[in-house]
């Protein structure tokens, strides 16, 4: 049985704020303000069902694209855990 709500390890916490520090550098986009678009995905799917928001995992990266200027455009990746289908 998978536990979703076990405490993270102080390693896998310096893992994620690393992470979160890389992406936001490749994008312009500062750590506070994925933590907020973080907050703000989970608070909105949480409205409709049940997910591990521990262990969710937001990213904003780049691909190539023609429609922009700098052939770069931004892509915001989201992998979030569902708990329970069904808001309770």
């Amino acid at each position: 049985m998978r536990y979703y709500f076990r405490k993270k390890s102080s390693c896998q916490i310096a893992r994620d704020r690393l992470k979160i520090l890389l992406i936001s550098d490749r994008v312009n986009c500062s750590p506070e303000m994925m933590e907020l678009i973080k907050n703000d995905i989970a608070k909105v799917i949480s409205k409709y069902m049940k997910i591990d928001t521990e262990n969710m995992d937001i990213q904003i990266n780049t691909k190539g694209s023609k429609d922009t200027r700098d052939g770069r455009t931004p892509v915001l990746y989201a992998n979030i855990p569902i708990i329970d289908l069904h808001k309770s």
